[in-house]
C-alpha cells in the first residue's frame, strides 16, 4: 500500500514509518523537524528511514496548505496516518498558539487533502488526555470526554470533533487513536521516563509530581505500532441505524471510530521509577512535589473493542519495556 506519515521523524511515525517499510509498503513522510525537542534525535531517526527502500521524505509544514496539497495531489496516498501535531501537556500552557497551528489549523488542511484527494482511510493521533477529568476508570471510548484539563486536551478532543464532520459530510472513513503514555527506544526527550534517565545517570535529582501518588497506562512503542498497523486497512463504516442511547459513543451513523490504544494496565509511578532504577542499576535521588497544572491522576485504558475488532491488546511489562529503552538509551548516548 501507499500510505502518507505525518510526523515522520517523530516517535511514533518513525516507528511505524519503519515497520510499514520492513513490509513492503511505500512509505511518504512529512515532518517539519520543528525544535520542541533535540533536532538531532529527529534527523538520526529520518537518516534510518531515507536508508530503507520506499520512503520518500518532504520537510513541510502542516499548516501550509498548498505544500499539504501538492504531497497529495503528486503521491495520492490510499491511506494516511497523521501522528503530527504538538504534544505536551505543560507546553501547552506555556505556549498555547504552537498547539493551534499545529493541531487544529494542520488537521484541517489533512482532513481537506483528504476530501478534495479521496482516501481508502485516514486514522489520527488523539490522545488519552481528552479524559481530562474524567473519574470513571477504566477509560472507555463510551465514556463522555467534555472536561479536558490542558490546552492540549482540548485540540486532540477538537481533531475528533473535526474528523466526525468529515466523515459525515464526505464520507471519508477516520479513526481516531487514543494513545495512552508512548515509551521506547528513540522516544521523546521532554517525557519523563526520558528525563528521569538522564538525570539518574548524571547523579542529579529527578522530581516526582503529587508526591509520586500517581498512574500511567504506560504503553510499549512495539505495541502501539501493531495496533495502528492491524487498523490501517480497517476503515469504518457508515452504519444509518446508529443510535446514541443504543450504540458505542466511539461509533457514528458516519464511518467514524474512536479506539484506546493503552496497556489496560495503569502502573503507579513510583514501580515505574523502580523498574528504571533496577534498569539502571542506580538509585534515583528524588524530590517529591505537588502536581502540576493540567496533569492528571491516572490514566487507564478500556481496549476491550481493539481485541474485539483486531483481536489485538497492548501486553509489554513496564519491566521489559523499561530495559529495551535503557539498553537503546546506553547504546545511543554512548553512556
Amino acid at each position: 500500500m501507499r500510505i502518507l506519515i505525518t510526523g515522520a521523524a517523530g516517535f511514533v511515525g518513525f516507528h511505524l514509518s519503519k515497520s510499514m517499510l520492513n513490509k513492503e509498503n511505500e512509505v511518504v513522510g512529512i515532518d517539519n523537524l520543528n525544535d520542541y525537542y533535540e533536532t538531532n534525535l529527529k534527523t538520526t531517526r529520518l537518516d534510518i528511514l531515507k536508508k530503507m527502500d520506499g520512503f520518500t521524505f518532504h520537510k513541510i509544514d502542516l499548516k501550509d496548505k498548498a505544500n499539504v496539497d501538492a504531497i497529495f495531489e503528486k503521491y495520492k496516498p490510499e491511506y494516511v496516518v497523521n501522528l503530527a501535531a504538538q504534544a505536551g501537556v505543560r507546553y501547552s500552557i506555556e505556549k498555547p498558539y504552537v498547539y493551534v497551528d499545529s493541531n487544529l489549523v494542520g488537521f484541517m488542511n489533512i482532513l481537506e487533502a483528504c476530501r478534495h484527494f479521496p482516501v481508502k482511510h485516514l486514522l489520527y493521533a488523539s490522545s488519552s488526555s481528552v479524559y481530562g477529568g474524567n473519574k470513571e476508570v477504566p477509560f472507555s471510548t463510551n465514556h463522555n470526554v467534555d472536561h479536558p484539563v490542558s490546552l492540549y486536551a482540548a485540540t486532540k478532543k477538537s481533531n475528533e470533533l473535526m474528523a466526525h464532520v468529515y466523515s459525515h459530510l464526505y464520507g471519508i472513513p477516520t479513526t481516531g487513536l487514543r494513545f495512552f503514555t508512548v515509551y521506547g527506544p528513540y522516544g521523546r526527550p521532554d517525557m519523563a521516563y526520558f528525563s528521569f534517565t538522564k538525570n539518574i545517570l548524571n547523579g542529579k535529582p529527578i522530581k516526582v509530581f503529587n508526591h509520586g501518588k500517581m498512574e500511567r497506562d504506560f504503553t510499549y512503542i512495539d505495541d502501539i505500532v501493531e495496533g495502528v498497523e492491524k487498523l490501517i486497512p480497517m476503515a469504518p463504516q457508515a452504519s444509518s441505524n446508529w443510535s446514541e442511547k443504543e450504540d458505542d459513543l466511539s461509533t457514528s451513523f458516519a464511518p467514524y471510530k474512536i479506539y484506546n490504544i493503552g496497556n489496560n494496565n495503569p502502573i503507579p509511578l513510583m514501580r515505574f521509577i523502580n523498574a528504571l532504577e533496577t534498569a539502571l542499576g542506580k538509585e534515583a535521588e528524588k524530590i517529591y512535589m505537588d502536581m502540576q497544572p493540567g496533569d492528571v491522576m491516572r490514566t487507564y485504558a478500556d481496549v476491550s473493542d481493539l481485541e474485539r475488532d483486531i483481536k489485538f491488546r497492548p501486553s509489554t511489562s513496564i519491566e521489559v519495556g523499561i530495559k529495551k529503552f535503557v539498553d537503546w538509551y546506553k547504546e545511543y548516548y554512548q553512556v
